[in-house]
C-alpha cells in the first residue's frame, strides 16, 4: 500500500465542497481542512504507484476550487497505533 499527503490550496469559499468532492474520490481515504499554508490535507492510499498519478494528477487536481497541490510520498509508517498494529499481525491470543 502506498501512502500520500497531498496539501491542496483551494478557493477559501469552497473549502467544503472542494473537501467533499475530493472526499469522494477513489483512493482518498481521508481529507481535513486545516491551518498553515494549505487549505485541505488528503490523504490518499492506492495499491500501485501509476494509481497515485491518476488519484493526484487526474482526479483531484481536476476538482472544481483546486488551485494548487503538492504531494508528499510516504516512505515508512511510525505511528505507535500503525507500529503496534504490524508487530501484533500474526499473532494469536
Amino acid at each position: 500500500m502506498l501512502t500520500a499527503i497531498v496539501l491542496i490550496d483551494t478557493d477559501p469559499a469552497r473549502i467544503p465542497e472542494v473537501a467533499s468532492d475530493v472526499a469522494d474520490l477513489t483512493g482518498v481515504s481521508e481529507v481535513y481542512s486545516v491551518t498553515g499554508k494549505a487549505d485541505l490535507v488528503a490523504i490518499v492510499r492506492v495499491d500501485e504507484h501509476d494509481q497515485l498519478a491518476d488519484v493526484i494528477a487526474d482526479r483531484i487536481s481536476k476538482v472544481q476550487g483546486v488551485a494548487r497541490t503538492e504531494t508528499f510520498i510516504a516512505f515508512r509508517a511510525y505511528s505507535k497505533i500503525d507500529l503496534e498494529q504490524a508487530f501484533a499481525l500474526g499473532l494469536d491470543d
